[in-house]
């Protein structure tokens, strides 16, 4: 569970960094310039890492039983999370009411899976994803401050994100097991 642990935390540090730190992080930038975001980015993909080798590693326990309809609804939070993720790349009508589109769905698919699962490495992963994403969202307005909005798409685009993210969905569902050694729909016995 170590380095399970370890990853989130440095995910959760490396993310945060830029929004609790900003005058230190535009500092590095002028200084470093691409330098710095190669290092960024490394650092992104070394917690990515830790965290697969820990989700791996960990022998999980079971901390409690999901609820039976957990599943179904973790089905419906994700395929929202995937919209929520496409939403933050265009200027979706969601924008319009999620200021944070990608760190929500990170927050709504953490919920779906700790609604589905009840073992002690997916309560470590997903709850510490899901209280990184809403300390980001904070961290963020603050920074930021006022809430600009922006402009509204058309309504084609709109259609476009939501089919791209079906698409995203469906493939999601179906490469799960090979990404994760978990089926997302199992076999019901006859």
């Amino acid at each position: 569970m170590f380095w399970l642990i370890l990853g989130i935390f440095m995910w959760s540090v490396v993310h945060l960094f830029p929004s609790v730190m900003p005058a230190k992080r535009n500092q590095l930038t002028a200084q470093y310039g691409n330098t710095y975001q190669a290092i960024y980015a490394i650092k992104v993909l070394v917690a990515l890492a830790l965290m697969v080798i820990g989700w791996r590693m960990a022998v999980p326990t079971q901390l409690y039983n999901p609820p039976v309809w957990g599943r179904h609804l973790t089905m419906l939070l994700v395929l929202i999370a995937v919209i929520l993720f496409g939403a933050a790349h265009t200027n979706s009508r969601i924008k319009q009411f999620v200021r944070h589109p990608m760190l929500t769905g990170v927050a709504v698919w953490a919920l779906g899976h700790l609604l589905a699962n009840g073992d002690s490495r997916s309560v470590v992963l997903f709850a510490g994803l899901l209280i990184w994403s809403v300390l980001n969202q904070i961290t963020i307005n603050r920074r930021d401050g006022a809430w600009a909005k922006p402009a509204i798409a058309p309504i084609s685009k709109e259609l476009i994100l939501l089919a791209v993210s079906l698409v995203v969905y469906v493939v999601l569902m179906f490469l799960h097991p090979y990404f994760t050694g978990m089926p997302v729909i199992t076999h019901m016995p006859t």
